[in-house]
């Protein structure tokens, strides 16, 4: 194949087969994804653990199952392992009527065992290595400032580049792989300095700490792909990242990334690069957005609501993206508090908490009475994936509410503030 691209001999040479048919075409693959994009060369994936975003058995995806199959019958496979986006189904901890499971098992995710047996073949780190927050400590595929990726996953991407100082464009299902098995990525957008620099100032005004997830939602409508820069949040978040910050800068970015196409935001005096380069890396003629209460209530209020007249939560979803550590303990604390004043026993409604597997196992271990006490009054953790749950036409007959915006924008799923969720598992309001 001949390209346009500065490409080095090594390079060169996996192109023109000289490590097997399958691995030029791997590399084929993404010279020509590179070329689109106008990437003038490839460069070294340095952090070579992958994430990758497809982790579903759909049957109608034959094509991803037969690459798969040529990438094993090659030999070919992530140097560094990778993990991947959470599973969809969990018959212990998500309860679904027999019709529901029919239709999962025998024709939504019928290959999903076949699909995770080639997963292991062509590297996953870890049997459970199942999760949208892969960068989480317990997790452990946490890339360092400056490193290039090889990831998808919308907001993993967001995360990593915006809070690590990682670089990472925002890639399709099987490019994540690709690159984490050549071990080189096309060099454009997001990987580059040019890339990473600021088109928007967005001022936040708010009397109070914003809701992340609609701060998020609101910014990734208005800057759509672009890259924000954001004054204002060090008033509530400080200056320092640790793990309460983290989860907040976690939930605002997958919003961004959902309800727009953000891979990158820089929140001024806190995120890595705007901590050592400031105002600099915002760019010439960039456009301002200022966000006071008026704002944030204004987008709330627009979220569109697809459930049928009257209808009442018959489930909550809380977690997605999967919830931290932190996260998780706290919504233990406060469901069960608001329960126990509520008079109750058990949640008003079915719901279903989830987060990573490290991270589930942590605190079951960690904190077994609360745990106990959140499991007596009804409520399950698991690992599942809340949209992929979602992604088919019976969940659209069901009133699920959420407090998350990517599950709001993907689904049918209802959006309701933190705050709300608590009033509705206590009964106190009728979602």
């Amino acid at each position: 194949m001949e390209s346009k691209m500065q490409l080095t001999d090594a390079q060169r040479a996996i192109l023109n087969g000289a490590e097997g048919e399958v691995k030029a075409k791997v590399m084929e693959t993404l010279v020509r994804f590179g070329e689109i994009f106008g990437a003038e060369k490839m460069v070294p994936v340095t952090h070579r653990e992958g994430h990758l975003v497809t982790s579903f058995g759909i049957g109608l995806l034959k094509p991803l199952f037969r690459t798969m199959d040529e990438l094993i019958g090659a030999g070919l496979r992530s140097e560094g392992g990778f993990t991947v986006d959470p599973r969809p189904i969990d018959y212990e901890n998500v309860k679904c009527n027999p019709l529901f499971k029919l239709i999962f098992s025998k024709i939504m995710y019928s290959k999903q065992a076949d699909y995770e047996t080639q997963l292991k073949k062509t590297g996953l780190s870890d049997p459970d290595a199942f999760t949208c927050t892969c960068y989480l400590k317990e997790v452990g595929n946490r890339p360092s400032a400056g490193d290039v990726l090889s990831w998808a996953e919308s907001s993993a991407v967001v995360f990593a580049n915006s809070v690590l100082g990682a670089r990472c464009n925002r890639n399709s299902g099987m490019l994540d792989l690709f690159g984490s098995i050549v071990g080189f990525v096309p060099y454009f957008g997001l990987l580059t300095d040019e890339g990473r620099k600021a088109t928007w100032k967005v001022v936040v005004k708010t009397s109070s700490k914003p809701e992340a997830q609609i701060l998020g939602s609101a910014i990734g409508m208005k800057v759509m792909e672009e890259v924000p820069y954001v004054y204002g949040l060090d008033k509530w978040l400080g200056e320092e990242l640790n793990d309460e910050t983290e989860a907040y800068l976690k939930n605002f970015g997958a919003a961004t990334a959902s309800n727009g196409a953000v891979g990158l935001y820089h929140i001024d005096k806190l995120t890595p690069e705007a901590k050592k380069y400031g105002e600099s890396l915002i760019k010439e003629n960039a456009g301002t957005y200022v966000i006071d209460d008026a704002e944030l209530e204004r987008v709330y209020k627009n979220y569109p609501v697809m459930w049928k007249e009257g209808a009442k939560a018959g489930l909550v979803f809380i977690g997605c993206p999967h919830l931290s550590y932190a996260e998780l303990k706290e919504w233990a604390e406060n469901i069960t508090a608001a329960v126990a004043a509520a008079g109750r026993k058990k949640v008003a409604v079915r719901t279903v908490i989830t987060a990573a597997p490290a991270v589930r196992k942590k605190f079951l271990e960690n904190e077994a009475e609360l745990y106990a006490k959140l499991y007596a009054c009804g409520v399950r953790v698991s690992s599942i994936c809340p949209l992929m749950y979602t992604n088919n036409p019976l969940t659209k007959m069901q009133a699920i509410a959420t407090n998350s915006n990517k599950l709001r924008t993907y689904s049918a799923a209802r959006y309701y503030k933190d705050a709300e969720i608590l009033s509705i598992l206590s009964g106190e309001v009728k979602g």
